[in-house]
């Protein structure tokens, strides 16, 4: 009577959890993708990044990496469909850092150059 019974948690197929995790995580690379390419172009330009050019763009290309990794440890003991959400709620703020980045370099642009 006052033994408790240990909950069980179901836990989802390996080959479900890499599939949605991939599938999603395509995305997330892409966006690490643009995110390097346009760090690239801007450091390479004719004046170069200064200090919090080179921070806001690098934090550009960590960002999706740090949402990936949080939005699989939160979702990687759900069902597929929660996992799937939560990785699309992380890919969503990863989509408006990012437009905040683009916005930011294209109001203060010469404020980020060397």
């Amino acid at each position: 009577m006052g033994a408790e019974r240990a909950v069980r948690r179901r836990t989802l197929p390996t080959w479900v959890l890499v599939g949605v995790s991939t599938f999603f995580g395509l995305f997330y690379a892409y966006a690490v993708w643009n995110a390097i390419g346009f760090l690239a172009t801007q450091a390479s330009g004719p004046l170069g990044l200064n200090a919090y050019g080179w921070f806001v763009l690098l934090l550009a290309v960590l960002f999706p990496l740090a949402a990936f990794g949080v939005a699989f440890a939160l979702g990687s003991r759900r069902s597929w469909w929660e996992l799937a959400l939560v990785l699309l709620a992380g890919l969503g703020l990863v989509a408006v850092f990012w437009l905040n980045v683009v916005a930011y370099s294209a109001v203060y642009g010469a404020s980020l150059l060397g």
